[in-house]
């Protein structure tokens, strides 16, 4: 399947180091409205480039666009690419609000192509393991399920592009932005969330418009309760991992990235010597925790030949545009709860 990317910058060369790993899919081509960036991404990966993106869509020989634009830029190409007939796999958020989100769900609909969301951080072995677990039923009743993203970004993270901070463009920061991907995990391991009070602020950055401290009280639908705490201001010289932590009445776990920290069940079982032995966590880095560059591309590659299978086969993606849309709304909800003081929101 011949793969194109509409965008550049560190995300897109992320796109283009997967799709060259990935198997079942070429990197084809690469689009930017300035030639000189899509240019210097294509020269890198040798590829073809093209500044026109009708040009672009009207290759016949793409079958699949990557969306790798700013956040509050993706509903336009994503429209386009699915009005040109390819499939179409966008980075997170999907869009910075599920009115949005449902635009673009209508567009794929009408178009008969599948459109697919980066989800990145459930493709790996311990995230296996762990929804594993909760679909088996180990944890007894869940009562407590909470995501502990605190990362660090300086201000020139912020000052470096000047869509960096807005709500247009980056649609909120430490949530929307840099924890997309635990919210998302934490709810594909743990259910949907029925209703959140939250607080957020700005307290370390100048010049943006966005929280860069978040704390949500999260009730779930199942009637479990948990934190989310999103930041991009707690500094340490290594980066604190982004963490997702479960308890029930039989089991408590504690994901750390892509190792865990806890991993203790009442009733044992034979997975249980393989997840000890070979997905604990050690000494090493967290992932973009410190810095965005540092994120590899691996996950990705994954995310990538998943999708490609599922339209290959006429399924529907586990990362599908309905499940994108899931983070996002609980976003929405604690932005919503906290421009009201903390007032309780239903998740919609």
């Amino acid at each position: 399947m011949n793969i194109g990317i509409i965008g550049v910058g560190s995300i897109g060369r992320i796109h283009a180091e997967a799709i060259r790993a990935m198997d079942g899919g070429t990197l084809h081509s690469i689009h930017h409205p300035d030639p000189e960036k899509s240019s210097g991404l294509a020269n890198l990966f040798g590829v073809k480039c093209m500044s026109s993106l009708e040009d672009f869509l009207a290759d016949p020989e793409l079958d699949l666009v990557t969306i790798a634009t700013p956040s509050g830029a993706h509903l336009d190409p994503v429209i386009a690419a699915l009005g040109a007939g390819k499939h179409v796999i966008c980075e997170k958020p999907l869009e910075i609000s599920t009115v949005r989100i449902d635009q673009l769900v209508a567009a794929a609909k009408n178009s008969g192509k599948t459109l697919a969301a980066i989800l990145n951080r459930r493709f790996n072995p311990a995230m296996d393991a762990f929804k594993a677990a909760c679909d088996g039923g180990r944890f007894g009743q869940i009562t407590s399920a909470s995501c502990y993203v605190k990362w660090f970004r300086d201000q020139a993270y912020y000052d470096s592009a000047a869509w960096r901070g807005t709500m247009a463009l980056d649609g909120g920061g430490a949530l929307m932005n840099q924890g997309i991907h635990a919210i998302d995990a934490l709810i594909h391991l743990a259910g949907p969330v029925r209703s959140v009070q939250a607080n957020i602020a700005c307290l370390a950055h100048e010049r943006i418009e966005v929280e860069d401290t978040a704390v949500a009280i999260l009730e779930f639908e199942s009637g479990a309760r948990g934190v989310i705490e999103g930041s991009t201001c707690s500094w340490s010289k290594d980066g604190h991992p982004a963490r997702i932590q479960i308890c029930g009445t039989e089991g408590s776990v504690f994901l750390a990235d892509e190792a865990f920290e806890v991993w203790d069940f009442k009733k044992p079982m034979p997975i249980d010597e393989m997840v000890t032995s070979c997905l604990m966590r050690g000494s090493q880095a967290a992932l973009g925790a410190n810095d965005p560059k540092s994120i590899q591309f691996h996950q990705h590659r994954r995310n990538f030949e998943d999708v490609v299978g599922c339209i290959r086969s006429g399924r529907v993606p586990g990362t599908s545009a309905g499940e994108a849309r899931k983070a996002v709304a609980l976003i929405e909800a604690i932005y919503q709860s906290a421009a009201g003081g903390g007032m309780k929101v239903r998740v919609g």
